[in-house]
């Protein structure tokens, strides 16, 4: 999988895309993440990638034609399976969406900065509006950033357990069970007995009912929200 980001402020996301799981997807040619700077396609040798918005109002706005030259070029190169424009009044991001996303093609994350972009852009080019929740950042690179990690970390080949991924919070509408490690005991508190059984039945019984017991007390609204589709 390739994404594409388009960014008025690339260096921010130089540190997410640099260590962790994320560069070892891009290491094994897994994924291609590629950062662009708007101000390459500036409206003048200023760099001028913004402007004052009509009707009056407060902050600035990145202008339709840098972001149409840039998604134009990129999309002469390849085709996308969803553009995507993060902003606050998108659709709130969840597992569901990463998931969807992991198997649908390449990407292209166009990042808002100042008071958003020229709406022009939104209705010829973005085919999917995603916010990451019910708040307000400087800019939309963050939002690309958690995006990006998310659908990534569920290409095949990128975790070292090919499981791992389907066991996380979210995946079937449930958190996670709590996790152990060693050692078995420190300072008075001990590992639940059944993960040291090795009894596996038990112990995936144990942690279904752990996943139930922490989304009923902890997220009311999931639990709800399994219920109902396991009635069906």
């Amino acid at each position: 999988m390739r994404i594409d980001i388009i960014s008025a402020v690339p260096s921010l996301l130089e540190g997410p895309f640099s260590h962790s799981i994320l560069k070892r997807a891009q290491d094994k040619g897994l994924a291609e993440i590629v950062v662009h700077d708007l101000r390459e396609f500036a409206i003048n040798k200023h760099g001028q990638i913004d402007d004052y918005a009509y009707g009056a109002g407060a902050g600035m706005v990145l202008m339709v034609e840098p972001i149409d030259k840039c998604i134009q070029k990129l999309k002469s190169e390849r085709e996308y399976a969803e553009i995507i424009y993060m902003t606050p009044d998108g659709d709130t991001f969840n597992q569901r969406t990463a998931n969807q996303l992991s198997l649908g093609g390449d990407l292209m994350i166009l990042c808002g900065h100042y008071k958003g972009i020229d709406h022009r852009i939104r209705e010829t080019h973005i085919t999917k509006e995603i916010s990451i929740g019910d708040f307000v950042l400087s800019g939309g690179e963050l939002g690309a950033a958690v995006v990006a990690d998310a659908v990534i970390r569920l290409i095949p080949g990128v975790l070292n357990d090919e499981t791992s991924a389907l066991s996380d919070s979210f995946q079937d509408d449930l958190l996670a069970p709590p996790v152990y490690s060693r050692p078995a005991e420190y300072n008075g508190m001990k590992v639940p007995d059944i993960l040291m059984s090795g009894h596996d039945a038990k112990i995936e019984e144990w942690r279904f009912e752990q996943s139930l017991e922490r989304t009923k007390t902890l997220r009311p609204d999931l639990y709800k929200k399994f219920t109902k589709s396991h009635q069906k």
